[in-house]
């Protein structure tokens, strides 16, 4: 009983950090997506392989602050690898809809997609972070 409560425990911190970056990246997106808006931005492809790769950067510097996974068990690391990305793409689709429903135009990372493939470049680092050391 006490393994499943320490599971839970590094799976929810986890998945707390994680939902904690993306919400901070959510708002950046969508402060600084009015400063940069051409016509070629706007392809699919570059959010597929732009989001990832965000979430990669930021999930690196996340480690500075947070260099110690709260992870320790390979089981919570697989599960916080699974379930953190779906929790913090559902987040930021929330806070879209929200946007949406005050007048304001919900970012692209606002779609479950691309916050889930920017949660999983910051899983995919934290992951091998933790996994590494």
């Amino acid at each position: 009983m006490e393994f499943l409560f320490e599971l839970l425990f590094e799976v929810f911190g986890e998945a707390i950090l994680q939902v904690t970056f993306e919400l901070l990246a959510e708002v950046g997106i969508h402060v600084t997506r009015g400063k940069v808006r051409h016509a070629e931005s706007r392809s699919a492809w570059r959010f597929v392989l732009g989001y990832p790769l965000l979430g990669a950067i930021i999930g690196g510097l996340g480690l500075l602050l947070f260099p110690h996974s709260l992870a320790h068990s390979h089981a919570a690391r697989v599960a916080t690898f699974v379930l953190a990305p779906l929790a913090a793409a559902g987040s930021v689709v929330l806070l879209g809809i929200l946007r949406a429903k005050r007048g304001q135009e919900p970012a692209t990372i606002d779609r479950f997609v691309y916050g889930y493939l920017f949660a999983l470049g910051f899983a995919c680092v934290r992951l091998v972070w933790a996994s590494a050391g």
